[in-house]
């Protein structure tokens, strides 16, 4: 809903208007019947109109219109508070070191399991638009790399900064759900215990090898907080293929590493906080996680209100400088050389 307004930027530049009265006061007490303003010693004198008023009117309209504008003038669209259904969201993706096994394929070539998995992360910025979404990134350690927010496109050029490396070695499962669980607390989305409408989306391809926090004691605070917690796991079973970088980081060839995917540990963690495990080389694991998230009660938000304005100045700044200035002409007595030449 769009409402228009006016409005004055600064309002207190009316208060100059109070002075125009004892400015006509003040001229006539001396005898002159016009204001102080410029060219106004030649206002009681002969004129080329007629009539000594309108000097004096043209003066006090043109004034009157230049304070108009110094109190900026605007017209408002108020673009109102609106109610919009949608989740809170926050991303946990790892960023570990087994992430760059390539046994994937993208149009005949290997790729590793982050650029595997980067389609699904963009998926969840790009198509719920209607959802606040945070992202947290663990290896050894976890971090947060966005709260929660509806600036999706900031968001999504966040995920293609993201690359493997930039945390120390590991897989800190428990930090990372830990670090997402915490940017979920917000005052006014709980009732108790329970945070409504969040939901963390944890994606990773190993087992928890490193960390403070024990994915069982992570998923016991997610369990009793009421936050549903969707695993997504990437990579192949079995023996997979290792990059091998020399010392300038080029790729030289390949190792071959067994994945230690713990599909069992991801299984239990959405069980047991009401959530579902997917596989990321499903080809509709999106499709599959948006159904089920869609499934779970939806709560409202209040979008943000936005102000567009329309600066009316020059609308009575020009105009006032117009009429002050033909105020001026017009007083000026008939002896002036541009007068005489017209006489002539």
């Amino acid at each position: 809903m769009t409402l228009t307004n006016y409005t004055l930027a600064h309002p207190w530049w009316l208060l100059a208007l109070l002075a125009l009265p004892l400015l006509v006061w003040a001229r006539g007490r001396r005898g002159a019947p016009v204001l102080v303003v410029p060219f106004a010693a030649a206002w009681h004198r002969p004129t080329f109109i007629p009539s000594s008023r309108w000097p004096a009117a043209f003066a006090l309209a043109g004034l009157l219109l230049l304070v108009l504008a110094l109190a900026r003038p605007q017209i408002v669209e108020d673009k109102r508070e609106v109610k919009q259904q949608g989740y809170d969201l926050m991303l946990a993706i790892d960023l570990s070191g087994s992430m760059l096994a390539e046994d994937y394929e993208r149009g005949g070539e290997r790729i590793n399991r982050l650029q595997a998995i980067k389609p699904v992360i963009q998926a969840f910025i790009t198509q719920r638009t209607s959802d606040r979404i945070g992202m947290v990134v663990f290896s050894g350690r976890a971090y947060t790399l966005a709260p929660l927010t509806f600036d999706h496109e900031w968001l999504g050029r966040q995920v293609e900064r993201l690359k493997l490396g930039l945390i120390e070695d590991g897989t800190a499962i428990g930090d990372g759900l830990g670090v997402a669980l915490t940017r979920l607390e917000q005052a006014g989305r709980e009732e108790g215990n329970q945070r409504k409408g969040a939901f963390v989306v944890l994606l990773t391809d190993g087992a928890n090898n490193r960390g403070v926090l024990a994915p069982e004691q992570a998923t016991e605070i997610a369990r009793s907080r009421g936050v549903p917690v969707y695993t997504i796991g990437a990579g192949r079973d079995g023996l997979v293929p290792m990059p091998v970088f020399d010392d300038n980081g080029q790729k030289i060839g390949y190792r071959r590493a067994i994945s230690d995917l713990d599909e069992g540990q991801l299984r239990a963690i959405s069980d047991a906080t009401g959530g579902k495990f997917f596989r990321a080389f499903d080809s509709d694991t999106v499709e599959q996680a948006f159904a089920a998230i869609d499934r779970a009660q939806k709560i409202e938000f209040t979008a943000k209100s936005y102000l567009l304005t329309t600066e009316l100045f020059a609308y009575f700044a020009i105009p006032g400088a117009v009429l002050l200035f033909l105020g001026a002409l017009i007083a000026l007595p008939p002896q002036w050389p541009f007068a005489r030449k017209s006489a002539a």
